[in-house]
C-alpha cells in the first residue's frame, strides 16, 4: 500500500501517527511552502509600505515559509521512525496535495482544528478532501476534537 502524509501545521504528529499504524509498504511524506503565504503578504505589504515593491522583505517571507516546511519535514520524519520519502513542494498546496495523491492508495490528512462541525475543515483541507483522487484518513489533530458541543441548546 502506498501511503501519502500530508502535513501541516495543525496536525502533522496525528497524521504521522496514524501512518506509523498502517502495514504501508511505501511511505511519502509531503510538507508543502504555501505560495499563498507569500502572494497575501505581497498585497499587505503594498498597502502598508506605499505599493512600492520590497523584493528583499519578499524573498525573506519565501525563505521563511520554505524553511517552516522543511523543520515540519524533519520533525515528521523523524517522529514517523521508518524509511519514508520525503517531499518538500512550493506553490498552491491543495493542488500540490491532490497532484501527488494520484501515485497514493491512502492519503492521510488532518482536520484545520479540533472544533466539531464543518469548520473543522477548511481550504486548503476542504478542497484535498473533495477532490483527493485515492482513499482518505482524515484525523482529528491534538488527540481528538474538542468535546464542547456544535450548537448550545437555546
Amino acid at each position: 500500500m502506498r501511503v501519502l502524509v500530508w502535513l501541516t501545521e495543525a496536525g502533522w504528529e496525528a497524521c504521522v501517527d496514524a501512518a506509523r499504524r498502517l502495514a504501508a509498504t511505501d511511505v511519502t511524506l509531503i510538507s508543502v511552502a504555501s505560495d499563498e503565504v507569500v502572494g497575501a503578504e505581497r498585497g499587505a505589504l503594498a498597502g502598508l509600505l506605499g505599493r512600492h515593491p520590497r523584493p528583499h522583505v519578499e524573498e525573506r517571507i519565501e525563505r521563511l515559509s520554505a524553511e517552516a516546511a522543511e523543520a515540519l519535514l524533519e520533525a515528521a520524519g523523524g517522529r514517523f521512525g521508518r524509511e519514508a520519502r520525503r517531499v518538500l513542494a512550493r506553490g498552491r498546496v491543495e493542488h500540490l496535495v491532490t497532484g501527488a495523491a494520484r501515485d497514493a492508495d491512502l492519503l492521510v490528512a488532518a482536520r484545520s482544528t479540533r472544533h466539531m462541525g464543518p469548520k473543522s475543515i477548511r481550504h486548503p483541507e476542504r478542497f484535498v478532501v473533495d477532490h483527493a483522487p485515492c482513499a482518505l484518513l482524515l484525523v482529528w489533530p491534538g488527540g481528538g476534537p474538542d468535546r464542547e458541543p456544535p450548537h448550545k441548546p437555546h
